[in-house]
């Protein structure tokens, strides 16, 4: 399960590390995407397929569900993690998700988001985010 917070730096290549604990639930070779609330989303081979799958199932005659397709397929790249630890990530999902320095990338569960840090921090914020509000709507989803 891919779980924690980290930070780091990318380097003037676009070059991040990628986390010991994260490296090996996601594998040498992964593949990093657009992702929702302007964050990245990275994908093991394996939860990859998973969503393709999901995604292949989607009505073509649907507006949205085309939309949908396309946001995620259209800038997902495959990574190779280096002898380093690092990998690149490309510059048009670096401009996407607003990266120039500093970076925290997390574990949700089946995937990973990198954030640039400054949408980390105001993502977080106690104006943006209520631990409580966001328990009580969970209700509706049956948690």
């Amino acid at each position: 399960m891919l779980i924690g917070e980290y930070e780091h730096s990318l380097d003037v290549k676009g070059r991040l590390i990628m986390p010991a604990k994260l490296r090996e639930s996601i594998g040498e070779n992964f593949i990093i995407t657009k992702g929702l609330d302007g964050c990245l989303f990275g994908f093991s081979k394996i939860e990859w397929e998973r969503f393709e799958e999901k995604l292949k199932s989607l009505p073509l005659t649907n507006k949205n569900a085309r939309d949908f397709v396309r946001f995620f397929l259209s800038g997902a790249v495959e990574c190779e993690i280096d002898k380093q630890g690092r990998f690149l990530i490309a510059s048009n999902l670096r401009e996407y998700a607003s990266m120039e320095k500093e970076v925290v990338i997390i574990g949700v569960g089946t995937r990973i988001e990198f954030w640039s840090k400054d949408k980390w921090l105001k993502y977080n914020s106690d104006e943006n985010m209520s631990a409580n509000e966001i328990a009580e709507n969970m209700t509706m989803l049956g948690i």
